[in-house]
């Protein structure tokens, strides 16, 4: 019997419909991480992305101490192993500069992803050079040094009475760095085991630099000028001076043998009580409501980096953008990726699954600010960040920082001032040898 042309028609409609979908599932996109709760969580959403599109999203993941080189590795191989890696900023100089990353200038603008994102969080984790308007990345992970503190202390009767006849206020979660140091050295007592702060010390890597810049930042210095790479007058200035000096205060309030202390060692300040106050970033402070692992949990709350003395109020900035590798053999889908991934529906799955999200209609969002006790602080810092240099030999940046600072931090050696201009100097050579300044 001879089939009608209607029915020819819808069996050749069924079948490209079928042809679509095992094209669509035959893709694949892998996205490379590091080991962490973010990466759970991203791949939670890739799987939300399979199924509206059919196309497969793997997240790929490496602990954090092999990340950096097992990406630049494939990297530096052309591999495309990769088709996506949610990378540190510090990378963008030296991803972009050589050519490891796929351009998104024309997508951020098409996209209007300033508009979408937190102006801060496209600026450092997505533009480079800086100023430049050139974009590398899409904000993905917002992260930035933020501070937990014991509500049950703060709220003592008996502590507030006695603070406020010491310093003539009313004790609370700190507005200012005066107010923070305040309440450091009023919580200072090691005859009873118990210490004001807990702050960054470690100098591997960037935990003192992550530290210092939350007070570097909120007294209105800067590290250099990211658009001339001019440093001296400007990490060495007045108010930088001012500012390690009160980090180096603040270190004679943490518990003792706090000279190599991170994200680790300050959540265990407040998970073993040692510590009204611990800087840390929001990445690492929902464990610190696990009343299985803190029992103090009920009793933990947070705040935003407070402000210096001249009103300035910024974070130094953590987290990671996303970005299109240059040697994937999947560019387009990667793209269409992006395009779904910065949407505001999205963005709030990523939010509520966990992920740190950058969008500013979330952040905004009563629902976002209310949904843990951490969330309204994180929403106050994701539009005051600023970043460490992201240029390719921030390593070397970074090393000499932590060799002229961390001896005064934990030491006292030196001054401030001498501290600083020497830094300075440091960093204008490094500067002249690759380059940047003549």
């Amino acid at each position: 019997m001879r089939k009608s042309v209607a029915s020819v028609l819808a069996g050749i409609g069924m079948a490209l419909a079928c042809s679509t979908s095992v094209h669509a599932q035959d893709k694949q996109l892998t996205i490379f991480w590091a080991e962490w709760d973010p990466a759970n969580y991203l791949q939670e959403l890739g799987n939300e992305y399979e199924k509206e599109t059919g196309v497969k999203v793997v997240v790929e993941t490496t602990p954090w101490a092999d990340f950096q080189t097992k990406a630049f590795t494939e990297f530096n191989a052309k591999g495309s192993a990769y088709d996506l890696v949610v990378g540190d900023s510090q990378w963008l100089g030296a991803a972009s500069e050589g050519g490891h990353y796929v351009d998104l200038t024309d997508f951020v603008k098409e996209n209007k992803v300033n508009e979408k994102m937190a102006e801060a969080t496209v600026k450092y984790y997505a533009e480079y050079p800086g100023g430049s308007g050139k974009y590398w990345s899409i904000p993905a992970e917002g992260d930035a040094v933020g501070w937990a503190y014991r509500k049950d202390w703060f709220e003592d009767p008996k502590e507030m009475e006695a603070f406020k006849a010491k310093y003539g206020y009313d004790l609370a979660p700190p507005k200012t760095f005066k107010e923070l140091t305040d309440i450091a050295e009023f919580f200072n007592r090691p005859d009873q085991n118990r210490y004001g702060i807990a702050i960054y010390t470690q100098n591997q890597y960037d935990g003192l630099a992550m530290g210092v810049e939350n007070a570097l930042f909120s007294y209105g210095a800067e590290l250099g000028d990211y658009g001339t790479y001019k440093v001296d007058g400007i990490v060495n200035s007045d108010k930088a001076v001012a500012a390690l000096e009160n980090y180096r205060k603040l270190f004679g309030f943490t518990p003792p043998g706090w000279t190599n202390a991170f994200f680790v060692e300050n959540n265990q300040a407040i998970t073993e009580g040692l510590a009204a106050m611990s800087m840390n970033y929001f990445a690492f402070l929902p464990s610190l409501l696990n009343e299985s692992t803190n029992p103090y949990a009920k009793n933990t709350g947070f705040f935003a980096n407070p402000a210096g003395p001249g009103g300035d109020q910024y974070a130094a900035l953590g987290g990671q953008g996303i970005s299109v590798v240059s040697y994937s053999n999947n560019k387009e889908e990667a793209m269409k990726f992006l395009k779904w991934f910065i949407q505001d529906d999205t963005q709030k799955k990523w939010a509520d699954l966990g992920g740190y999200t950058c969008n500013k209609a979330v952040l905004e969002s009563e629902a976002f600010q209310s949904a843990t006790p951490y969330n309204k602080a994180f929403y106050e810092t994701m539009f005051k960040v600023k970043d460490f240099w992201a240029v390719p030999e921030y390593a070397e940046l970074l090393q000499q920082l932590n060799q002229r600072v961390y001896p005064y931090v934990v030491n006292g050696q030196g001054s401030a001032k001498e501290v600083l201009d020497a830094l300075a100097g440091d960093w204008d050579g490094t500067f002249k040898k690759y380059g940047r300044v003549k």
